[in-house]
């Protein structure tokens, strides 16, 4: 007699619990689909990212998700029951129906379903924020400049010592925390053009929001030893054609007028985008230099007459769900007209007297080309995207000298300056969630600068310089989320080359390999609280304006060129961020510290070819340190009053070389500024914008302290579709430049442009105003791309 097998007999209670479990009614087991498409009732047209809810007979939402790019959807494994579909997008009603899933009825089809337009929704969509909104991002801080900002100013260099942590100087210097050594993008794309000419030829209602990404991650290019500032223009993506019109004139002794336009066309699979930027601008800069040990004055009166236009056209296409590809191009030109005098007064000996009268014409081209394409994978948040971005900058400046001497003697000089450059910058980016708790970024980028300035003088020699630069990275960062905690960690391996040649000769060459390692720690309790700590290696290499051997600019006793000998200097930084969400805003406090390797700085030495004359110059001085603390807060204490406040303080130890005397200065700089918005009325809004800066002390100059105060106010016209502003800046005319210094002579100056004026501007959209935003990242603007934390 055979016997059955333990196998055996778990074999067959297996199948026989199966068939009794297949006998018994299960309602959990029938599960179906609904599917459909929305369109545009009147336009009779897809409307794709339409939001599709199942809510059950509580109104408790079962299941979900967005219509594609033709205006489908699919919503699979829905239970057994009744339900309620609801189809909702910003400016249609909302389509609701009842929907039954049983056994006879599982797959369900509820065909085309088409959404009316509604004129009050139309109504609550702005393209322009009133007030400007500060947002603490994972890894940077996020300025939403609103119409509050953009009136204050024709420029971006004008509005942005309106930003924490950022500050503009007489001569349109950018500094991020108190230092200049500060990378600034356009759109996340770098720029041929340098700082202060940027920030000049941006019109400030181009700008949609600014970003102060002060501790970037490993995925982010090292350059800027004070972390990268992003400039974000507008652009519309709207359904339908859409616009919106700005325009403004601001006067003290001479009229700025800002003017702008920005249009879009989006129709299925298309987004077609433009937009135009002027700013013409006349301002007159004034001041004095006294040498206290010479008994001399020198006097400087100069006139700018400035055209600048900036134009962005673009074109989105949505292949399908998984892949997008995008074209777009910036160009800005500029025209600018100088003229100047400079007079040098000795106080006891007329005779040596001398004024140099200038009259510099410069104009510009600066044109840059992007392609993008993004490849989504099936699994949520795995991509791949391609960005390949070509810029170039093709700038004239012909100036003529005079001298005039109190002797009467003449001297006339001309010089032609002609700037080439081209920078292409590819990158190659990765990202793929391992888990819903673990992400991996791997990236290839590659930078390419080929530079060329041609100088002829009729009184200096004749010179070419050329400087060529090739940066080939890979980078690689891993994050991973707990319940309360995140961490990130990351490395970017970077091979730096470049070649410099002066007439003919190479004066400069350099190859180094280097690793730039990040790491971030995240710690949120609550939703109110969240707790940042990081670190960051980044570099900071010498400049084209640091590196040109070329004149820059000169003086009678004052000349400006370059070092090509530079090294470049690296930077560790530590930063601790704390966010406090509160009822009515949030508060942010942060505290960072910098060791700073080599550092490069500027230089006066003294001009053994020009007698009494100096020579302003770049070097590289010992090791410093730096440290700062920050904070800002974001509040609406009543319905009728917000505000953001900020205030930041710089502490750095400068230790130089001037003169061959070796000086350590402890130079502490703080800032405070706070812009309230005053609701009086509905459609009528006050404010009043208050800034105030510390006294600098540094290695050869100390800086004053100096305040101001905007105030103006805007009404709201035609249903909130436009507004009028006012604005009176500077109204205590208190916004000037001085200094004192002892190295390399006694001296003490001022300087002040034409900061007390008056504001009128028009605004208004047009349009249907229903959003559809493209899914396409921006590299330099990922919200959580920089941290790396899920």
């Amino acid at each position: 007699m055979k016997t059955i097998s333990q196998k055996t007999i778990v074999l067959f209670f297996c199948a026989f619990y199966c068939l009794i479990l297949k006998a018994q009614p299960n309602n959990e087991a029938i599960v179906g689909t609904i599917k459909g498409k929305v369109i545009d009732k009147n336009l009779n047209q897809p409307i794709p990212y339409a939001s599709v809810v199942i809510n059950d007979g509580s109104n408790k939402v079962i299941s979900g998700g967005i219509t594609t790019e033709n205006g489908d959807f699919l919503i699979a494994d829905v239970p057994k029951g009744n339900y309620t579909l609801k189809i909702q997008f910003i400016g249609y009603a909302t389509h609701t129906q009842p929907i039954e899933i049983s056994r006879k009825n599982k797959d369900i089809d509820v065909g085309t379903i088409s959404l009316e337009e509604t004129a009050e929704a139309l109504d609550d969509v702005t393209v322009v924020a009133e007030r400007t909104t500060i947002e603490q991002k994972i890894d940077r801080k996020v300025i939403n400049v609103g119409k509050d900002l953009t009136t204050t100013g024709g420029t971006a260099a004008e509005i942005m010592n309106n930003i924490p942590s950022v500050n503009v100087d007489q001569d349109g210097n950018i500094a991020l925390r108190g230092n200049q050594n500060v990378r600034i993008l356009v759109d996340g794309k770098p720029t041929n053009l340098t700082p202060n000419q940027l920030l000049r030829q941006i019109p400030s209602t181009s700008i949609k929001k600014i970003e102060l990404i002060t501790n970037p991650s490993a995925k982010y290019n090292p350059e800027g030893m004070s972390g990268i500032i992003n400039i974000v223009l507008h652009k519309n993506s709207n359904i339908g054609f859409n616009g919106n019109i700005n325009t403004g004139v601001n006067w003290d002794q001479n009229a700025r007028f800002n003017n702008s336009i920005d249009l879009n066309y989006r129709a299925g699979k298309l987004n077609v985008y433009g937009s135009w930027g002027a700013n013409i601008t006349k301002n007159r800069n004034a001041g004095f230099v006294l040498r206290e040990d010479e008994n001399y004055l020198t006097n400087f009166t100069f006139l700018d007459n400035n055209k600048s236009h900036l134009v962005k056209v673009g074109v989105d296409y949505y292949i399908n769900d998984k892949n997008t590809i995008s074209l777009y191009t910036n160009q800005n030109l500029f025209d600018g007209l100088t003229t100047g005098i400079t007079d040098i007064i000795f106080l006891d000996m007329d005779e040596n007297d001398l004024t140099q009268n200038l009259r510099s014409d410069s104009e510009n081209l600066g044109s840059t080309y992007n392609l993008d394409y993004k490849h989504d994978f099936e699994k949520e948040g795995h991509n791949i995207e391609l960005e390949i971005d070509y810029n170039v900058f093709d700038g004239d400046n012909d100036d003529d000298f005079g001298f005039v001497g109190g002797d009467g003697s003449f001297i006339n000089y001309n010089d032609l300056i002609d700037n080439e450059r081209t920078n292409t910058t590819i990158n190659l980016d990765y990202v793929n969630p391992l888990s819903e708790k673990t992400k991996l970024e791997l990236g290839y980028e590659a930078r390419l600068r080929r530079t060329d300035n041609d100088y002829r003088s009729t009184l200096f020699p004749n010179s070419i310089y050329s400087y060529d630069r090739d940066i080939h990275s890979l980078y690689a960062t891993y994050g991973t989320n707990f319940e309360k905690w995140s961490y990130q960690l990351g490395a970017r391996f970077e091979s730096y080359q470049v070649d410099a040649v002066f007439n003919g000769e190479k004066v400069f060459e350099d190859e180094i390999f280097t690793v730039y390692p990040s790491a971030y720690l995240t710690y949120k309790p609550g939703e109110k609280n969240t707790y940042q700590l990081s670190y960051s290696r980044r570099v900071d290499r010498p400049g084209l304006n640091q590196v040109n051997p070329i004149r820059e600019w000169s003086t009678p006793r004052i000349i400006s060129i370059g070092n090509p000998a530079l090294d470049p200097q690296f930077t560790n930084s530590i930063e601790f961020n704390y966010t406090r969400k509160l009822e009515g805003g949030s508060i942010t406090g942060g505290v960072f510290y910098r060791l700073i390797n080599d550092e490069i700085n500027q230089t006066l030495i003294e001009n053994p070819d020009v007698e009494e004359g100096q020579i302003l110059t770049f070097d590289n001085f010992d090791n410093n340190s730096a440290y700062g603390v920050e904070l800002s807060s974001n509040y609406k204490p009543t319905k009728w009053w917000n505000f953001n406040a900020s205030f930041d303080l710089y502490g750095q130890t400068q230790r130089g070389i001037v003169e061959g005397i070796t000086r350590e200065v402890d130079a502490v700089i703080y800032n405070f500024r706070i812009n309230n918005n005053f609701k009086a009325t509905k459609n009528l809004t006050f404010q009043l914008f208050g800034f105030y800066r510390g006294e600098q002390e540094g290695v050869q100059f100390k800086t004053k302290p100096f305040y101001f105060i905007n105030t103006g106010a805007r009404y709201n016209l035609f249903g909130g579709k436009g507004t009028a502003s006012i604005n009176f800046n500077d109204i205590f005319n208190t916004l000037r430049f001085r200094f004192s210094g002892d190295t390399p002579f006694p001296q003490n100056g001022r300087f002040q442009g034409e900061t007390q004026t008056i504001y009128l501007g028009l605004s208004y959209r047009f349009g249907s105003g229903k959003n559809r935003k493209i899914s396409r990242k921006r590299r330099d603007n990922n919200e959580k791309s920089g941290g790396g934390i899920l």
